[in-house]
């Protein structure tokens, strides 16, 4: 499986705190790798609180790269759009149309946590409609998030508008890079079809 949505860099966010020798990012890194994944990308926050540099994000990662046993990807580009709220519709259509335009296809984030989407996952919809990727983050679907976020992941995997799970993981206690359980869950309820799309 491949996670798409990890805060597993240290040093640059609110995830991971410490460089590869922290006990702590092993031992996210096994569990992610008995939860069979075998590929992470990395994606650190890029806003006014955290600024993403190409070059040290870079480093980290191959840093991180030495010591796992698996492959962690790192963006091959520079971040082009810094952070895309959701504070209106319109801000938020006029930059999926400048991502659109530049050949890049905008991969929505956990709109299921989102408090403004929650009220209007139509919206969701119309974006995947439009072109858009939608990512749930696997621990909503299990109920982690809370029922809100729960009842929005159902409702968006029960409209088609969920093309990936990932696990926004931070830690290794309480965000942990884990999707088997999501997976097994969306299997129980929308068949095995739906749940391999989604991997």
């Amino acid at each position: 499986m491949v996670d798409i949505h990890c805060h597993i860099l240290p040093e640059v966010d609110d995830g991971a705190v410490r460089r590869s020798s922290s006990p702590s990012l092993i031992i996210s890194c096994r569990l992610a790798r008995q939860d069979a994944i075998d590929h992470i990308v990395a994606t650190p926050h890029a806003n006014e609180h955290y600024a993403y540099e190409r070059h040290i994000s870079n480093a980290i990662s191959q840093d991180l790269a030495d010591c796992v046993p698996f492959r962690v990807g790192q963006n091959s580009f520079e971040i082009i759009v810094r952070k895309m709220e959701v504070a209106s519709q319109a801000k938020s259509d006029r930059s999926c149309a400048r991502l659109f335009a530049l050949g890049l296809t905008p991969v929505l984030t956990h709109p299921e946590r989102n408090p403004i989407l929650q009220q209007d996952l139509r919206r969701v919809l119309e974006w995947s409609e439009e072109g858009c990727l939608v990512q749930v983050t696997a621990s909503s679907v299990t109920g982690f998030w809370g029922e809100a976020a729960r009842r929005c992941s159902q409702w968006l995997l029960e409209h088609g508008a969920v093309h990936v799970l990932a696990s926004d993981a931070h830690d290794d206690k309480y965000r942990v890079p884990v999707l088997s359980a999501a997976h097994a869950a969306v299997a129980e309820v929308f068949g095995l079809d739906v749940a391999k799309s989604t991997g």
